[in-house]
């Protein structure tokens, strides 16, 4: 077994031991805080990030960690494990199923796996940047060649219009063929599985992006920032099938 593989193994670990916290909480009666940034927060992601923390350090005491809820471990390390537990958390807190929780490892600051884990539906998908697997299926991005019969995702206009220019989105929506906001993290799931075309976020952080990208690139679609550029330094993403999303990013520039 090579090293990769055991690291698969191991952060499907994470999301089955983590998800089945989360399961305990939704649709439940819970506190709702507010952080620094009025995002919200609940007892579901602190648990479920604790788990996942105490996990790696366990398994692997060099590896570095950043959690969304708990901040930085170990930052220097050359494996380092970057974990969103709740991805959506206003539609988790809200009883929807669009939300997820986001695991990454970095190799030298280079994500080389991703899972998007869904715990209410029982689906966990998992990419390497060569292949993306749904609960064992290989899956792949849709063979979309037209905008005009694409599927447009993002998780909220709102931000699009706050972070980046309104009207140049605004014709990207008018030159697809269906726009709807199913964001967050399940947003890239349908896109990584071959139910949508596009998903854009303006606006991203690190806990945020770094398991979709080798998620999308496994799935054999295309991942940058929202000029078009490297993802992993980017603070934006863009997620479609090859064949148009260069078309995309000359809508947005």
């Amino acid at each position: 077994m090579n090293e990769l593989y055991n690291f698969k193994k191991f952060s499907q670990k994470l999301a089955d031991k983590s998800g089945k916290i989360i399961k305990q909480y939704f649709r439940t009666e819970i506190v709702i805080e507010s952080k620094h940034d009025l995002s919200p927060v609940t007892i579901a992601d602190k648990k479920s990030e604790e788990l996942m923390r105490e996990m790696i350090m366990k398994e692997f005491p060099d590896h570095g960690i950043l959690g969304e809820e708990f901040g930085e471990y170990n930052s220097g390390a050359e494996y380092k494990w970057i974990l969103d537990p709740i991805d959506g958390t206003k539609s988790f807190i809200c009883g929807a199923v669009t939300f997820g929780t986001l695991i990454a490892l970095l190799k030298n600051n280079e994500p080389i796996i991703g899972i998007i884990n869904q715990p209410i539906l029982n689906e966990c998908l998992i990419g390497d940047g060569k292949t993306a697997e749904l609960n064992g299926k290989q899956v792949h991005t849709r063979e979309c060649k037209e905008l005009s019969n694409a599927v447009l995702l993002t998780t909220d206009q709102l931000n699009i219009e706050k972070y980046q220019e309104i009207k140049k989105f605004d014709k990207l929506v008018h030159s697809v063929k269906l726009y709807r906001q199913w964001g967050d993290c399940y947003g890239y799931y349908l896109v990584a599985t071959g139910y949508a075309d596009i998903m854009i976020d303006p606006i991203m952080n690190i806990w945020d992006s770094m398991a979709l990208i080798p998620i999308i690139r496994g799935a054999g679609g295309t991942i940058t920032d929202y000029q078009g550029n490297d993802p992993v330094k980017g603070s934006s993403i863009v997620a479609a099938g090859g064949n148009i999303h260069k078309d995309v990013i000359e809508y947005l520039k």
